[in-house]
């Protein structure tokens, strides 16, 4: 019966074009049989927790990370040479036979197996209390796994193979080496069973021992994402002719190329609907007071990252909670000579996106050299010369700056001497980035990123472009003392649900101005920054359907930043890989001494990326194209390598 089972595996395998079994021979020396592993609770459960291990962790290994392929996160490029293969991708040495550090395509489809194998032989067990009522929601939480994973795949590849159920044992393996789907095809059966599921599971769940789990909420947000990603430019009237030529084994197109507005429709309803069942459950923005009873936005937003479900935090709309590799991401977040390995960083175009205080953005635009377009309206407020002459104080429980502390009602956010172009910005800022000379609170000193200082001492363990991560990294994290907080592993939150309805509602129906607006504004409100609207203390709304694009994209790149497949996705989707990722990337001048300061605050190109127009998708592995001949590659990867 073990051979059973590795079969039963292998033939899911297959689909995917023949990926070596050799995991299952791993299996205990007393061959557990399938009807021994499902009339054991404890065994069910490992079999569940395994499928479950297939979601992939927001806080993946940095030198490896997903959203290192966008424009937000910068890594030093020295440690390509100690096995930073995101650094490789991003200059544009990548090809089919190129090793990708989540492999979707080889990993997924066993969980795939394992959940329908579960669904066919899970069982009640009245001896060990596993009720029928039991079986039932395992069984469901299954299907949301096959359906997720699904997702994965073709949010990734566009194009995958697809089977619904087990395959008959005798089928021979050749015959389930199949080709792809059309991609409009796996959206709708995606889709229809997320659906379905939600309809079998709860939305939230009471007993701490199932955090984690499967929920209605979870499907509908898994949804919402995936539809705004098939309404978008990308997979909805994209006319480039290697799309529209491109096809399966049948000849059948992979991806539509005619525009449909009604993409844009579903869209939006999946947005809302998911909206209303978690507000109708008890999800909302997280939030945290000062004394005075107004919202503080720093700690809401900082927090919002940290607190789990349990803890309030009813943002998190799905969540890895045992992802441990937040220790590795917090570690090369922090700097050098405080322990860290201090070679993670942020863009310096992230650092422009940021808004002034005053809700407005400090940069309009590039220009085709790269040089900034400032905006008139922040005039006032920002500068890319000069140094402050005094703190910058906020009502705030925010403790990161010096001389702030948790029992003052107003804080310092900046310190005399900062430069500033990082001063007067928005909270998220402050929370997300941290720049050279700022205030280090772990370490009781100021960052030194100077060139020979101790955070920019080592070729490849210090920022390359004078910026460090904050986003996601525990203010508390101490690398040569207390060590790194827990956290859970976010993957989708309600922040995000409120973005994306906005989006789809725009393109879809631009006259509800005032829908749009208001979840737009809770953004907003919440980051602490003013609202757009016609009162006292607003900011003028964007007018028309173009801006108000520019605006919602905007608020989301700051809003969402640096979390887990958020600004790839939009930027694939938005059709901007071209744009965006094979330019010059700026960042301070880390080459200036403290002695030559004035040089170190100096926009200087310090990366050229590679991407072109073949990074929207990424490709089957080559050796899965020479086992299956019915598999069709992405376009552009074929005979490049």
């Amino acid at each position: 019966m073990k051979q059973k089972i590795i079969t039963y595996i292998c033939l899911s395998v297959a689909l995917f074009a023949g990926y070596s079994c050799d995991f299952l021979d791993k299996a205990p020396d007393d061959e557990l049989t399938l009807e021994m592993v499902f009339r054991d609770k404890t065994r069910t459960e490992d079999w569940l927790a395994g499928i479950y291990n297939g979601i992939p962790s927001p806080y993946l290994q940095g030198k490896n990370n997903y959203d290192l392929y966008a424009d937000d996160l910068s890594m030093n490029s020295g440690i390509e040479a100690y096995g930073g293969d995101a650094i490789t991708k991003i200059r544009g040495n990548w090809n089919s036979e190129s090793p990708w550090n989540f492999d979707f395509w080889g990993n997924l489809p066993k969980r795939i197996r394992s959940a329908h194998i579960f669904i066919a032989n899970v069982q009640p067990n009245t001896a060990q209390m596993v009720t029928p009522e039991e079986v039932e929601l395992m069984k469901a939480e299954c299907r949301f796994l096959i359906a997720y994973f699904y997702y994965l795949l073709v949010n990734s590849y566009g194009a995958v193979p697809f089977q619904e159920g087990l395959a008959d044992l005798a089928t021979p393996v050749e015959e389930l080496m199949t080709g792809q789907k059309p991609y409009n095809e796996m959206i709708d059966w995606i889709d229809a069973e997320l659906q379905e599921t939600a309809k079998l599971l709860p939305a939230y769940y009471t007993e701490t021992r199932k955090y984690g789990r499967a929920t209605s909420v979870m499907c509908l947000a898994v949804r919402a994402r995936m539809l705004l990603f098939a309404a978008s430019d990308l997979v909805n009237g994209n006319t480039k002719n290697e799309y529209v030529n491109y096809a399966n084994n049948k000849g059948e197109r992979i991806f539509d190329s005619q525009y449909r507005h009604e993409k844009w429709e579903r869209a939006a309803k999946a947005c809302k609907e998911l909206i209303e069942l978690a507000h109708d459950n008890g999800y909302g923005l997280y939030y945290e007071y000062n004394s005075d009873g107004s919202i503080d936005p720093f700690m809401s937003y900082a927090n919002m990252s940290f607190k789990e479900f349990n803890q309030g935090n009813k943002e998190i709309l799905f969540a890895n909670p045992h992802c441990g590799d937040y220790g590795d991401y917090d570690k090369e977040a922090s700097p050098y000579g405080s322990g860290g390995s201090g070679f993670m960083g942020v863009t310096q175009s992230l650092v422009d996106a940021f808004f002034m205080k005053s809700g407005r953005p400090p940069i309009l635009y590039y220009q085709a050299n790269g040089t900034p377009v400032f905006n008139p309206e922040t005039a006032s407020e920002y500068s890319e010369t000069g140094f402050s002459t005094a703190d910058e104080t906020r009502t705030t429980k925010w403790i990161e700056a010096q001389g702030a502390s948790a029992n003052n009602t107003v804080n310092p956010v900046t310190n005399a001497g900062t430069y500033n172009m990082y001063c007067n910005r928005e909270p998220r800022f402050y929370v997300s980035v941290r720049y050279n000379e700022q205030w280090y609170r772990v370490s009781n000193r100021k960052l030194n990123m100077f060139d020979g200082g101790p955070d920019n001492s080592s070729p490849w363990d210090s920022p390359e472009n004078g910026y460090l991560l904050f986003k996601r990294v525990h203010p508390n994290t101490d690398m040569r003392g207390a060590g790194v907080p827990y956290r859970p592993g976010i993957l989708y939150r309600l922040g995000e649900a409120y973005l994306n309805y906005a989006e789809a509602l725009n393109e879809w129906d631009p006259s509800q101005t005032g829908e749009i607006l208001f979840y737009l504004n809770e953004i907003r409100k919440r980051a602490g920054i003013p609202t757009y609207g016609p009162d006292a203390g607003q900011i003028p709304a964007p007018v028309g359907q173009p801006d108000m694009r520019a605006a919602i994209r905007r608020e989301r790149r700051v809003e969402m930043n640096c979390e887990f497949a958020v600004r790839f996705d939009d930027i694939r989707r938005w059709k901007q890989v071209e744009e965006l990722l094979s330019v010059e990337f700026y960042g301070m001048n880390r080459g200036a001494t403290a002695a030559n300061r004035n040089e170190f605050y100096v926009r200087t190109p310090y990366f050229k990326r590679g991407f072109t127009w073949k990074n929207y998708w990424m490709p089957i592995h080559q050796n899965q194209m020479d086992k299956n001949p019915d598999l069709r590659q992405l376009p552009g990867w074929s005979g490049e390598q």
